[in-house]
């Protein structure tokens, strides 16, 4: 289900970003955006996992450095069949873990040393199997496809608030009377927000998806799900030191977690930890 749901966002996503160019100019304006996407997604395919990594200040360890965090990645990767990844600790009391890389070849997890003191060793383990179905359905790649064309459709916006005050788009006579001003508040103020919209929603349907796989596979979703309650009261009471609002759907939860009304969980990146942790005691009535 939610990779029906997955498939279904990415398209509309795409979908909105060809009609932005369109408008901005026609086939052209279409055929130019899908040549930008291109690259931007090529340059975060190869590039993005350094970037983070290097952001926080995550330092790669060994089995000698941290035997029973590289020892338990290395079991679950070979539970999901799938290449061991490398294993790197940020040093900062705030717990929380992701996962990069641009394909399970090239896969890194991440793990604060504030994670490693605060759960329980099968909590620790439900949160790496949650991080490398990230890795093993290419959640990392996806969400960079996802952020890159939002990011587009953001940027053609600003750019149109001045095309809008100057001239432009497909001719003056489209620009002009109630049709150019509707196009151009879709352009200006629609598009982007729908982006984001999307973008967000594609991100909360793969922690599901990950909350789920992570549960099959550790064994023990209720594990899993303790481990998120207790991240989840720590992000609440300290925000991770060098966080950005542009890295926080890496994190199994948001480093700028706070919780909020229903319309502050329409622009989160994760699901409420409340649905997610009835989600996993869901997932281990069935196990069981």
């Amino acid at each position: 289900m939610n990779t029906l749901k997955t498939t279904v966002l990415l398209a509309a996503l795409t979908g909105l970003l060809l009609a932005v160019g369109d408008f901005f100019g026609g086939t052209k304006g279409m055929t130019i955006m899908f040549f930008v996407s291109m690259m931007m997604n090529f340059s975060s395919y190869w590039f993005s996992d350094k970037i983070v990594l290097s952001m926080y200040g995550a330092r790669e360890v060994t089995p000698q450095q941290a035997p029973d965090l590289v020892r338990m990645v290395a079991g679950l990767a070979q539970k999901a069949k799938i290449p061991m990844p490398k294993v790197y600790i940020i040093d900062t009391d705030v717990p929380n873990a992701f996962a990069t890389g641009r394909d399970p070849e090239h896969a890194a997890v991440a793990a604060t040393t504030g994670i490693m003191r605060a759960l329980s060793y099968e909590e620790l383990e439900g949160v790496m199997a949650h991080e490398l179905s990230h890795v093993k359905h290419r959640d990392t790649l996806i969400s960079t496809v996802v952020a890159t064309i939002a990011g587009i459709i953001t940027m053609i916006g600003h750019i149109a608030q001045w095309a809008a005050l100057f001239g432009g788009g497909r001719s003056n006579d489209d620009d002009n009377g109630a049709g150019g001003i509707v196009g151009y508040i879709f352009l200006i103020v629609l598009a982007p927000l729908a982006a984001t919209l999307i973008q967000l929603g594609i991100s909360r349907s793969r922690e599901y998806m990950a909350d789920e796989s992570g549960g099959r596979l550790s064994g023990n979703p209720l594990a899993l799900a303790s481990a998120l309650q207790k991240i989840e009261h720590y992000a609440q009471h300290r925000v991770m030191p060098d966080a950005t609002p542009a890295t926080s759907h890496l994190f199994i939860i948001n480093p700028f977690s706070g919780g909020g009304d229903w319309m502050m969980s329409l622009f989160s990146t994760h699901p409420s930890t409340t649905q997610r942790v009835a989600r996993l005691q869901e997932l281990a009535k069935q196990i069981r």
